[in-house]
Protein backbone atom coordinates (compact mmCIF):
# COMPACT_ATOMS: atom_id res chain seq x y z
CA UNK A 1 0.00 0.00 0.00
CA UNK A 2 0.93 3.38 -1.29
CA UNK A 3 0.09 6.66 1.19
CA UNK A 4 -1.85 9.49 -0.20
CA UNK A 5 -0.39 12.67 -1.00
CA UNK A 6 -1.67 15.71 -0.32
CA UNK A 7 -5.43 16.42 0.40
CA UNK A 8 -8.45 15.02 -1.45
CA UNK A 9 -11.69 16.23 -1.84
CA UNK A 10 -12.85 12.55 -2.87
CA UNK A 11 -11.50 8.90 -0.68
CA UNK A 12 -10.32 6.23 -3.01
CA UNK A 13 -12.26 3.57 -2.66
CA UNK A 14 -11.44 0.19 -0.97
CA UNK A 15 -10.57 -2.62 -2.87
CA UNK A 16 -11.80 -5.79 -1.73
CA UNK A 17 -11.36 -9.30 -2.10
CA UNK A 18 -12.98 -10.80 -5.00
CA UNK A 19 -14.77 -14.27 -3.67
CA UNK A 20 -16.98 -15.24 -6.31
CA UNK A 21 -15.42 -19.13 -6.17
CA UNK A 22 -15.81 -21.20 -2.10
CA UNK A 23 -12.74 -21.54 -0.54
CA UNK A 24 -11.37 -25.17 0.05
CA UNK A 25 -11.91 -26.56 3.59
CA UNK A 26 -8.93 -26.12 5.66
CA UNK A 27 -8.26 -29.51 6.19
CA UNK A 28 -8.38 -30.06 2.80
CA UNK A 29 -4.95 -32.21 1.72
CA UNK A 30 -2.32 -29.98 0.90
CA UNK A 31 -0.25 -31.69 -1.36
CA UNK A 32 -0.46 -29.93 -4.80
CA UNK A 33 -0.96 -26.75 -2.42
CA UNK A 34 2.32 -27.51 -1.25
CA UNK A 35 4.37 -27.12 -4.44
CA UNK A 36 2.38 -24.36 -5.95
CA UNK A 37 1.35 -22.39 -2.75
CA UNK A 38 3.13 -19.33 -3.59
CA UNK A 39 4.83 -17.59 -6.63
CA UNK A 40 8.15 -17.74 -4.98
CA UNK A 41 8.50 -20.85 -1.96
CA UNK A 42 9.72 -20.06 1.37
CA UNK A 43 13.36 -22.42 0.75
CA UNK A 44 13.40 -19.86 -2.71
CA UNK A 45 13.26 -16.88 -0.64
CA UNK A 46 16.25 -18.10 1.98
CA UNK A 47 17.99 -19.12 -1.06
CA UNK A 48 18.46 -15.82 -1.90
CA UNK A 49 19.28 -14.30 1.39
CA UNK A 50 15.55 -13.29 2.79
CA UNK A 51 14.23 -14.33 6.17
CA UNK A 52 10.50 -14.16 6.55
CA UNK A 53 9.19 -13.28 9.98
CA UNK A 54 5.90 -13.09 11.41
CA UNK A 55 6.11 -11.49 15.06
CA UNK A 56 7.29 -8.08 15.61
CA UNK A 57 10.30 -10.10 17.39
CA UNK A 58 13.32 -8.79 15.70
CA UNK A 59 11.76 -6.21 13.51
CA UNK A 60 14.11 -2.53 14.24
CA UNK A 61 11.13 -0.08 14.06
CA UNK A 62 13.66 2.55 13.02
CA UNK A 63 14.71 0.24 9.73
CA UNK A 64 10.97 -0.40 9.42
CA UNK A 65 10.00 3.46 9.20
CA UNK A 66 13.19 4.03 6.96
CA UNK A 67 11.46 1.61 4.85
CA UNK A 68 8.27 3.63 5.30
CA UNK A 69 9.95 7.11 4.53
CA UNK A 70 11.65 5.95 1.52
CA UNK A 71 8.33 4.39 -0.58
CA UNK A 72 6.61 7.72 0.43
CA UNK A 73 5.18 7.67 4.16
CA UNK A 74 5.79 10.25 6.05
CA UNK A 75 8.09 9.44 9.12
CA UNK A 76 5.90 7.83 11.81
CA UNK A 77 6.57 8.02 15.60
CA UNK A 78 8.46 4.71 16.61
CA UNK A 79 6.40 4.02 19.90
CA UNK A 80 3.37 4.77 17.67
CA UNK A 81 4.22 2.24 15.53
CA UNK A 82 4.95 -0.14 18.05
CA UNK A 83 1.81 0.42 19.26
CA UNK A 84 -0.37 -0.68 16.08
CA UNK A 85 1.79 -3.95 15.67
CA UNK A 86 0.80 -4.75 19.08
CA UNK A 87 -2.74 -4.59 18.01
CA UNK A 88 -2.31 -5.91 14.49
CA UNK A 89 -4.09 -8.74 14.07
CA UNK A 90 -1.63 -10.53 11.28
CA UNK A 91 1.65 -9.16 9.85
CA UNK A 92 4.68 -10.63 7.52
CA UNK A 93 7.73 -8.84 7.31
CA UNK A 94 10.90 -9.93 4.93
CA UNK A 95 14.41 -9.68 6.40
CA UNK A 96 17.55 -9.16 4.17
CA UNK A 97 19.92 -11.35 6.19
CA UNK A 98 23.06 -9.53 4.61
CA UNK A 99 21.86 -6.06 6.62
CA UNK A 100 19.42 -7.72 9.53
CA UNK A 101 16.58 -5.01 7.96
CA UNK A 102 13.63 -5.60 6.71
CA UNK A 103 13.12 -4.80 3.27
CA UNK A 104 9.33 -5.73 2.34
CA UNK A 105 6.22 -5.49 4.99
CA UNK A 106 2.31 -6.29 5.27
CA UNK A 107 -0.32 -6.42 7.99
CA UNK A 108 -3.82 -6.03 8.81
CA UNK A 109 -6.40 -5.91 11.27
CA UNK A 110 -9.70 -6.50 11.85
CA UNK A 111 -12.06 -8.71 14.08
CA UNK A 112 -10.41 -11.77 13.64
CA UNK A 113 -13.64 -13.67 12.38
CA UNK A 114 -15.46 -11.56 9.30
CA UNK A 115 -13.65 -8.46 8.38
CA UNK A 116 -10.08 -7.26 7.97
CA UNK A 117 -8.24 -4.37 6.23
CA UNK A 118 -4.54 -4.74 5.40
CA UNK A 119 -2.52 -2.11 5.66
CA UNK A 120 1.49 -0.81 5.36
CA UNK A 121 2.18 -2.92 2.15
CA UNK A 122 5.66 -1.63 1.42
CA UNK A 123 8.73 -2.77 -0.38
CA UNK A 124 11.69 -1.09 0.05
CA UNK A 125 12.79 0.45 -3.29
CA UNK A 126 16.02 -0.76 -3.79
CA UNK A 127 14.35 -4.35 -3.60
CA UNK A 128 11.50 -4.22 -5.34
CA UNK A 129 10.51 -5.65 -8.91
CA UNK A 130 11.77 -9.46 -7.42
CA UNK A 131 8.39 -10.39 -5.97
CA UNK A 132 8.91 -9.69 -2.44
CA UNK A 133 5.76 -7.92 -2.46
CA UNK A 134 3.72 -10.52 -3.67
CA UNK A 135 5.29 -12.95 -1.82
CA UNK A 136 4.55 -10.94 1.53
CA UNK A 137 0.61 -10.49 0.43
CA UNK A 138 0.05 -13.80 -0.93
CA UNK A 139 1.40 -15.16 2.69
CA UNK A 140 -0.79 -12.88 4.27
CA UNK A 141 -4.17 -13.13 2.20
CA UNK A 142 -3.61 -17.18 2.97
CA UNK A 143 -3.30 -16.85 6.63
CA UNK A 144 -6.75 -14.86 6.70
CA UNK A 145 -7.99 -16.77 4.41
CA UNK A 146 -7.19 -19.87 6.54
CA UNK A 147 -9.33 -18.06 9.45
CA UNK A 148 -11.95 -18.05 7.14
CA UNK A 149 -11.89 -14.43 7.43
CA UNK A 150 -13.25 -13.28 3.14
CA UNK A 151 -13.85 -9.98 3.50
CA UNK A 152 -10.70 -8.69 3.19
CA UNK A 153 -9.67 -4.54 2.04
CA UNK A 154 -7.24 -2.48 1.41
CA UNK A 155 -6.22 1.19 0.29
CA UNK A 156 -4.04 1.45 -2.53
CA UNK A 157 -3.07 4.02 -4.87
CA UNK A 158 -4.39 4.47 -8.23
CA UNK A 159 -0.96 3.66 -9.92
CA UNK A 160 -0.28 0.69 -8.33
CA UNK A 161 -4.02 -1.10 -8.21
CA UNK A 162 -2.47 -3.29 -11.00
CA UNK A 163 -0.42 -4.77 -8.46
CA UNK A 164 -3.27 -6.34 -6.67
CA UNK A 165 -5.68 -7.52 -9.18
CA UNK A 166 -3.82 -10.60 -10.07
CA UNK A 167 -3.99 -11.55 -6.12
CA UNK A 168 -7.51 -11.02 -6.73
CA UNK A 169 -8.68 -7.80 -5.37
CA UNK A 170 -11.19 -5.45 -7.03
CA UNK A 171 -11.70 -1.58 -6.66
CA UNK A 172 -15.87 -1.37 -6.07
CA UNK A 173 -17.55 -4.82 -5.92
CA UNK A 174 -21.06 -4.65 -6.15
CA UNK A 175 -20.91 -0.60 -6.46
CA UNK A 176 -20.33 -0.57 -2.91
CA UNK A 177 -18.51 3.47 -2.33
CA UNK A 178 -16.12 3.53 0.36
CA UNK A 179 -16.12 6.79 2.19
CA UNK A 180 -13.43 7.82 5.15
CA UNK A 181 -14.04 10.50 8.40
CA UNK A 182 -11.92 13.28 7.87
CA UNK A 183 -11.74 16.10 10.06
CA UNK A 184 -10.22 18.97 8.51
CA UNK A 185 -7.50 21.08 10.51
CA UNK A 186 -8.31 24.63 12.06
CA UNK A 187 -6.23 26.91 10.05
CA UNK A 188 -4.03 29.26 12.17
CA UNK A 189 -5.67 32.61 12.79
Amino acid sequence: MFPLRGLTSTPLPPLHLKTSHPLPPLNATISTAITNKFSISDQDLESRGFNLHRTIADLNLDHLNKVFVAVGFPRRDPQKIRLALENTNSLLWVEYKKTQKPVAFARATGDGVFNAIIWDVVVDPSFQGIGLGKAVMERLMEELLEKGIINIALYSEPRVLGFYRPLGFVADPDGIKGMVYSRKKNSKR
